[in-house]
């Protein structure tokens, strides 16, 4: 059973369609990368999951719930998008961490609010919160960067202290968008082991990539989006090794396969 499915996803800026009936459905467990030239609507395709960009029209269910209804003027509610975001965890480009926090701030900031907001205030939940964000750090390779503020970091380790924190709010799917993209070449290794290994543990992820030898590698299903609309997808060997559309053959042999 598809733990998401997107159906006829629509997103217009002005008079530009940048997302054209996406439709595509993911189990738990499945990593799927996205690929495609610059422009071709992944970073929106994930902004809107993450109710980051709200969708024109079509519909978003997960595990079977709809999150969105493009008919239904409700799913619009600030208040319900916020509980809606949950479900995702977005690594971004650029890591958007707060430089005023350390490492560990950064990972537990959320969790802390979120249980101040449930009126879990007590030592004992603050201890637990504290807790599971150094056992994240350690499963980045940072537990003596837990002190350490972003400015002290390396992009590699910034990056690595940003998947932390998404994954500290537990969300049903880990989306990254161009993880390596704003790395030096010595760094994206680091990360891309990361990555990795999240996908031998059978996280749940979504994950906007060029680096076209890791998307055939670690994901078990792979789209290829042009000009916002998905024009091929299957297996992630067979779309980047053996693509059968001719814009799909194009884009891989113009970025090459590693």
């Amino acid at each position: 059973m598809a733990l998401l499915e997107v159906q006829n996803l629509q997103k217009q800026f002005g008079e530009t369609r940048v997302l054209k009936d996406i439709t595509f459905s993911m189990e738990k467990g499945e990593a799927l990368s996205v690929i495609g030239s610059s422009g071709s609507g992944k970073t929106t395709l994930l902004r809107c999951l993450n109710f980051l960009e709200t969708a024109d029209a079509g519909r978003i269910l997960m595990d079977k719930e709809v999150l969105f209804d493009g008919s239904d003027p409700a799913c619009r509610d600030e208040r319900k998008i916020r509980e809606k975001r949950l479900h995702f965890g977005l690594v971004f480009q650029a890591f958007h961490l707060f430089p005023q926090y350390t490492a560990l701030g950064n990972v537990t900031l959320a969790p802390l609010l979120a249980a101040r907001e449930q009126g879990r205030t007590d030592a004992a939940a603050k201890e637990a919160i504290l807790a599971e964000g150094e056992a994240l750090l350690a499963t980045m390779g940072l537990s003596d960067r837990k002190d350490n503020y972003p400015h002290q970091l390396s992009g590699g380790q910034c990056q690595r202290v940003a998947i932390a924190r998404a994954l500290a709010m537990k969300p049903d799917i880990l989306c990254f968008d161009e993880p390596t993209s704003a790395l030096d070449p010595e760094l994206t290794g680091e990360v891309l082991r990361v990555i990795r290994s999240l996908a031998e543990k059978k996280t749940t992820m979504i994950i906007v990539t060029h680096e076209m030898a890791f998307a055939r590698d670690v994901a078990d299903h792979c789209i290829f989006m042009d000009q916002g609309v998905i024009v091929e997808s299957g297996r992630a060997s067979d779309v980047i090794d053996h693509p059968k559309e001719e814009r799909t053959r194009r884009f891989v042999a113009s970025i090459g396969k590693g």
